[in-house]
């Protein structure tokens, strides 16, 4: 049963016959498609164009399936890429510290790297690394006993993104906007952001849902709108002319849509133009942060960090229901006293101004904000003052959207090695991400390979697909 009630595509030669159009379908694309904000021009100057191409379309806005139930309107997802070690940030243990240099087999254990406090009225224990999310302590659930399921980063980091990692799954990203559409048409839904290289893309993308609902990667290191997004300008031809052909290329779809079943990647594509020629006014007053004044750029800091922070803040504000921002430099296989805190006080200070920013607005308690890393890492000592990969163990944290904050959700053993009390793996928390969405995890479904997929998929350590963790809900 598909709830949404989206079309199946299946695949088929999408070519114009030459006896037909004399162009070919592809052929036509790929000559338009040199100026990206072009294609999309007829869909702002004939409206009847512009409301059949919007029937149907994945990205309309839609209600949850419960929404006296749902507690947030859109995600932010920050992302620690390389396995942070949960024993040194939010996870602190005594006994570690007691026994720290300890001979344990053939390796040492290794204590906790930094002092822990108390924060807020709380009291809720987070790493003095951390003085800036420490304002915001109130609010956030630490969830202490998450686990995964294998200690390897790429195949941990898919499924902590995708929830699978041995099949190409569609990210949470896609599912979320696969349920909710995006409350601005004129940028993406759904937002990647990191400084410098991509990502591996399945990681936000949409694998068998439609290709409009994957992530849009933006290298945020760049400053220039220009070079945040390649050929946001079209100057190729006149706005005439990109009438008649687009007219013409409108035509032709329908010509082929009528003879032939649809493309799920063409029309993704296509889809794609008419965003496209929408970002050009949106995508500039979202990514340009020079209208910013000084004192806040000053508060979520200078670095890359900081500016894909603000960034992502002024996406959320703008109605991007996803948004992911990227940190890497966590595989900290030694020196954690000295990169683990220069991580930290890069992207400390952008977490509390964004909170700040965000209860200012009114928008922190329907924004859901979790954070969250591959795996953890091991009690005992790899390099020097460095951890070894662990998934038997890590620490994520939510806030907002409903999250009772002020306190930590379940525990690891003495060493925090193992999770044992109220353990929560990874499919657990997509399925309470779902849930403050306003949807039911087994029921967000979409039929693919002749059954009913969902984001929470049973899997061999996780035969039940994942349970809301409701001891973290207001």
């Amino acid at each position: 049963m598909n709830p949404f009630n989206y079309p199946l595509y299946s695949r088929k030669d999408h070519t114009v016959r030459l006896e037909d159009h004399f162009l070919t379908r592809r052929s036509w694309l790929n000559q338009l498609g040199s100026g990206f904000g072009a294609l999309a021009l007829t869909a702002m100057m004939q409206p009847e164009l512009r409301a059949q191409s919007a029937a149907g379309d994945p990205l309309a806005p839609k209600q949850p399936m419960f929404p006296d139930r749902a507690k947030a309107k859109r995600v932010l997802h920050i992302y620690l890429a390389g396995a942070m070690p949960h024993l040194d940030n939010w996870d602190f243990k005594p006994e570690l510290k007691k026994k720290d240099g300890m001979e344990v087999g053939n390796r040492k254990l290794l204590g906790p790297q930094f002092e822990f406090k108390k924060f807020g009225k709380s009291g809720l224990e987070l790493s003095e690394v951390w003085p800036n999310l420490g304002r915001h302590a109130d609010d956030i659930a630490v969830v202490k006993s998450m686990y995964t399921d294998a200690p390897a980063h790429e195949v941990a980091q898919i499924l902590m993104n995708t929830g699978d990692f041995d099949r190409e799954r569609p990210s949470v990203g896609s599912w979320v906007l696969y349920g909710l559409g995006s409350e601005n048409q004129n940028l993406p839904g759904f937002i990647a952001l990191q400084p410098g290289g991509m990502p591996d893309t399945k990681n936000f993308g949409s694998a068998f849902l439609p290709g409009s609902l994957q992530g849009t990667f933006v290298n945020s290191q760049n400053t220039k709108i220009e070079d945040i997004i390649k050929n946001i300008k079209s100057s190729f031809t006149s706005a005439a002319d990109q009438r008649k052909q687009l007219d013409l290329l409108y035509r032709l779809n329908e010509v082929h849509k009528q003879k032939r079943q649809a493309e799920a990647q063409l029309e993704a594509r296509i889809r794609s133009f008419e965003l496209a020629y929408r970002m050009q006014t949106d995508a500039k007053q979202a990514f340009d942060i020079a209208d910013e004044k000084p004192e806040t750029v000053a508060r979520y800091g200078q670095g890359p960090q900081g500016r894909q922070m603000l960034i992502a803040r002024r996406l959320l504000e703008r109605g991007v229901r996803f948004v992911q921002v990227w940190q890497g430099g966590w595989d900290l296989h030694g020196n954690i006293p000295t990169a683990n805190r220069r991580n930290a006080e890069q992207l400390d200070p952008a977490i509390g101004a964004l909170m700040d920013d965000l209860k200012e607005r009114g928008l922190f308690k329907d924004t859901l904000i979790y954070l969250s890393s591959e795996f953890g890492r091991s009690p005992t000592q790899d390099n020097p003052n460095g951890r070894s990969h662990n998934e038997k163990a890590m620490s994520a944290w939510l806030a907002g959207g409903g999250i009772k904050g002020g306190m930590g959700y379940g525990s690891t053993d003495e060493l925090g090695g193992s999770a044992v009390v109220n353990p929560a793996h990874v499919k657990d928390l997509h399925a309470t991400i779902l849930n403050q969405l306003g949807f039911d995890h087994e029921k967000l479904i979409y039929p693919s390979g002749g059954r009913d997929m969902r984001l929470t998929e049973p899997s061999r350590k996780k035969p039940d697909g994942g349970q809301v963790i409701k001891g973290i809900l207001a």
